[in-house]
């Protein structure tokens, strides 16, 4: 084990928790903060190869919960329901459920899945189209991630969280607006909130902020992505939206690949730590299904 003082220990079986609310209120009256991972169904053998041997990695350092993203349109439905069936059997496991492109009954069908699995939450997530059906949203019968929260709240005892977005949705006029219908969301029956990935606790606590402003009293679990590979993790933000400082920015751009890493994992710790003082929950570190930069951000700010 690292040096770095140990924030969290294993809960005892006897007091696992039942979904992701009841996981955060156990850390809470330890006062300590969850711990989870996001993975991502593999594409051919040697990813599902690194797959696994990461996430008994990650297991190691007993995490709360982990989630297991969807593709768009549910491109890699069959795969994503493997990677959900064998982590359910280990760990409180979230499956990521997008509706683009979905009807009721196939929604219905998945829902039950992750019932039988022994999935305990979904995230449920409006999602995008695929690139080669770039209308696939117009054609499904569910439109919006309130529809399907709703869905399954009728259908289902499964615990429902919902996607934040601390430097406001690409569709959307405004924070206050996002915030809105966050709280609709909870209304509706949503009990979490993940992030987006994001650069500054600034966002977060704007966020956090705007919520209450509206209503929404949900937990709202911090996305962490590590900069281990900075050039990767730039397209990605880009892609997303998520503004990157300035000065953090120009320090990766003007450096070695070696050096980026260096700056990029320094600042990764720097901004989960600054989170958890900030009165997060705790943090769901975007694993790449890789453990090695997901294992020096929970160590580097003690919950590992």
């Amino acid at each position: 084990m690292s040096g770095y003082p140990l924030l969290r220990s294993p809960l005892p079986a006897a007091g696992s928790a039942a979904n992701v609310v009841s996981a955060i209120s156990q850390r809470s009256a330890l006062g300590q903060p969850t711990l989870s991972f996001e993975f991502f169904p593999p594409k051919d053998e040697a990813g599902a190869d690194s797959l696994w041997k990461n996430y008994d990695k990650l297991l190691e350092v007993s995490p709360d919960f982990v989630s297991v993203t969807y593709g768009a349109g549910g491109s890699n439905r069959e795969t994503s329901l493997a990677v959900v069936d064998r982590m359910a059997k280990d760990v409180l496991t979230i499956g990521h459920l997008t509706c683009v492109g979905s009807s009721f009954d196939g929604s219905r069908e998945i829902i039950k899945h992750f019932e039988q699995a022994g999935v305990r939450a979904i995230l449920a997530l409006r999602g995008d189209s695929p690139q080669n059906d770039p209308d696939a949203l117009s054609k499904g019968q569910l439109k919006t991630a309130l529809e399907l929260v709703e869905l399954v709240r009728a259908e289902s005892p499964l615990e429902v969280g919902v996607a934040a977005f601390p430097e406001v949705h690409p569709e959307s006029p405004h924070l206050q607006h996002d915030a809105e219908v966050l709280n609709l969301k909870q209304q509706a029956g949503a009990s979490y909130a993940m992030t987006q990935l994001f650069f500054t606790v600034e966002a977060y606590q704007d966020l956090v902020a705007a919520a209450s402003l509206a209503g929404a009293n949900l937990p709202i679990i911090p996305g962490v992505m590590p900069i281990s590979n900075a050039a990767k993790v730039l397209r990605m933000a880009e892609m997303s939206g998520a503004a990157v400082p300035k000065q953090l920015l120009a320090r990766l751009q003007n450096a070695s690949e070696d050096e980026a890493r260096i700056i990029g994992m320094d600042y990764s710790i720097e901004l989960s730590t600054k989170l958890l003082e900030a009165g997060a929950p705790g943090l769901h570190i975007f694993s790449l299904n890789f453990s090695k930069a997901a294992l020096e951000v929970a160590r580097g700010c003690g919950l590992a």
